[in-house]
Protein backbone atom coordinates (compact mmCIF):
# COMPACT_ATOMS: atom_id res chain seq x y z
CA UNK A 1 0.00 0.00 0.00
CA UNK A 2 1.55 3.25 -0.71
CA UNK A 3 1.94 6.14 1.88
CA UNK A 4 -0.51 9.41 1.55
CA UNK A 5 2.21 11.43 0.69
CA UNK A 6 3.14 9.09 -2.39
CA UNK A 7 -0.44 9.08 -3.47
CA UNK A 8 -1.09 13.02 -3.13
CA UNK A 9 2.34 13.97 -4.75
CA UNK A 10 1.90 11.23 -7.79
CA UNK A 11 -1.22 13.39 -8.94
CA UNK A 12 0.01 16.69 -8.29
CA UNK A 13 2.59 16.12 -10.38
CA UNK A 14 -0.03 14.15 -13.63
CA UNK A 15 -2.62 16.79 -12.94
CA UNK A 16 0.04 19.51 -14.13
CA UNK A 17 1.31 17.15 -16.95
CA UNK A 18 4.74 17.01 -15.26
CA UNK A 19 6.79 13.80 -16.09
CA UNK A 20 9.77 12.96 -13.83
CA UNK A 21 11.89 14.38 -15.65
CA UNK A 22 9.86 17.58 -15.68
CA UNK A 23 10.50 17.81 -11.41
CA UNK A 24 13.40 16.27 -11.68
CA UNK A 25 14.77 19.53 -13.70
CA UNK A 26 12.94 22.01 -11.82
CA UNK A 27 14.62 20.16 -8.11
CA UNK A 28 18.29 20.01 -9.85
CA UNK A 29 18.04 17.02 -9.37
CA UNK A 30 18.80 13.42 -11.67
CA UNK A 31 15.72 12.25 -12.88
CA UNK A 32 16.41 9.12 -10.78
CA UNK A 33 16.88 10.97 -7.53
CA UNK A 34 13.08 12.24 -7.90
CA UNK A 35 11.99 8.65 -8.77
CA UNK A 36 13.15 7.26 -5.55
CA UNK A 37 11.56 10.21 -3.45
CA UNK A 38 8.35 9.50 -5.24
CA UNK A 39 9.01 5.97 -4.61
CA UNK A 40 9.96 5.77 -0.86
CA UNK A 41 13.23 4.74 -1.55
CA UNK A 42 14.88 7.63 -0.62
CA UNK A 43 14.53 9.66 2.68
CA UNK A 44 12.74 12.95 2.26
CA UNK A 45 14.47 16.07 3.82
CA UNK A 46 12.41 18.77 4.73
CA UNK A 47 14.18 20.74 2.57
CA UNK A 48 13.63 19.02 -0.26
CA UNK A 49 9.78 18.90 0.70
CA UNK A 50 9.99 22.73 0.55
CA UNK A 51 11.05 22.67 -3.06
CA UNK A 52 8.65 19.91 -3.80
CA UNK A 53 5.97 21.63 -2.23
CA UNK A 54 6.95 25.43 -3.87
CA UNK A 55 6.76 23.91 -7.30
CA UNK A 56 2.96 23.65 -6.73
CA UNK A 57 3.07 26.64 -4.85
CA UNK A 58 1.67 24.49 -1.59
CA UNK A 59 3.01 24.13 1.66
CA UNK A 60 5.03 20.57 2.83
CA UNK A 61 2.47 20.19 5.03
CA UNK A 62 0.04 20.12 2.61
CA UNK A 63 1.53 17.23 0.56
CA UNK A 64 3.76 15.56 3.11
CA UNK A 65 2.11 16.00 6.59
CA UNK A 66 -0.35 12.78 7.54
CA UNK A 67 3.00 11.23 6.41
CA UNK A 68 4.97 13.07 9.72
CA UNK A 69 2.38 13.69 11.95
CA UNK A 70 2.86 10.68 14.08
Amino acid sequence: MKSTYIKKLKNLREKRNLSCEDMAKSLNISKAYYWQIEHKNRRLSYDMAKEIASIFHLKPDDIFYEEFKN
